[in-house]
């Protein structure tokens, strides 16, 4: 009998981060609580602002790239090539108050809707070194 539960977890330890957390619709849900987050929350007041008034363009570039980027339809490379993130973010004056408030809203966002521990663990390392990768100023945008 172990020789029939292998394969099958072995093909779930071969999932993408993209099928873990529910496809097109999990990484939309997301996406949607993310930016829901970023309005509602004054802890995120100063990377709120970075953006324009309406965020849905906002989150349709995030969801296209996340998509790539956790495993599934690269839609954001198909639609605008390489996502170069930090060169698309050199115009904003990120520090570690904006990465923070950024991080802020992703992680009750991952807490919200991401019910397996060790998958949440798994993406918010990653979105912590992308944020981190982000920082492009010692000082914040908003002054101290």
């Amino acid at each position: 009998m172990p020789a029939a539960t292998e394969p099958a977890a072995q093909a779930a330890s071969q999932r993408s981060v993209y099928e873990r957390l529910g496809g097109a619709e999990g990484v939309a849900m997301l996406v949607a609580r993310f930016y829901r987050l970023m309005d509602e929350l004054p802890e995120a007041y100063r990377v709120r602002r970075m953006h324009p008034e309406s965020l849905a363009g906002s989150a349709d570039s995030l969801f296209k790239f996340l998509s790539g980027w956790f495993g599934g339809p690269p839609l954001y490379v198909a639609e605008r090539g390489h996502p170069r993130l930090r060169m698309r973010h050199l115009p904003y004056a990120i520090g570690r108050v904006e990465r923070d408030e950024w991080l802020l809203c992703m992680r009750q966002a991952l807490a919200e809707q991401v019910h397996d521990g060790a998958l949440r663990a798994l993406v918010d390392r990653a979105f912590t070194e992308m944020a981190d990768h982000m920082v492009n100023t010692v000082a914040s945008t908003g002054g101290q």
